[in-house]
């Protein structure tokens, strides 16, 4: 049906940045929201970002805000999280996720379609 694959991943030194993208196929983005998450070994997997279908919400952890950015390109079905002033621990397995329905909220939604996950370390 939907399928998801992220790019971008790799070693990059602290301050650094650094830029994901997750292809979308099998469905028109613009009726979808995408979420950004990480897991690292021996931790929870948490939510970096979210935007909304349509594209006009967007809501971030507390950690990365003001450092990260999730944006969507609805016409070539691409999200991209653009990743600055990376720390260690920003290390982590990056995950994009779908989920079909609101235009206004990406937060209170069941992401049902991932991808398969992109190695980031942060390192010097």
């Amino acid at each position: 049906q939907l399928q998801l694959a992220e790019s971008g991943g790799g070693l990059v030194q602290p301050g650094g940045s650094l830029r994901l993208s997750c292809v979308v196929s099998g469905a028109r983005l613009d009726y979808y929201a995408i979420a950004w998450f990480r897991q690292a070994p021996g931790k929870e997997r948490e939510r970096v970002g979210c935007i909304s279908s349509t594209g006009g919400t967007t809501h971030y952890l507390d950690s990365v805000e003001g450092r990260f950015t999730v944006s969507k390109e609805n016409a070539t079905g691409t999200s991209y999280l653009q990743m600055n002033d990376l720390d260690p621990d920003d290390t982590a397995v990056y995950f994009c996720a779908a989920a079909r329905g609101s235009r206004y909220v990406c937060r209170p939604l069941t992401y049902n379609f991932w991808g398969q996950g992109t190695q980031v370390t942060v390192s010097s």
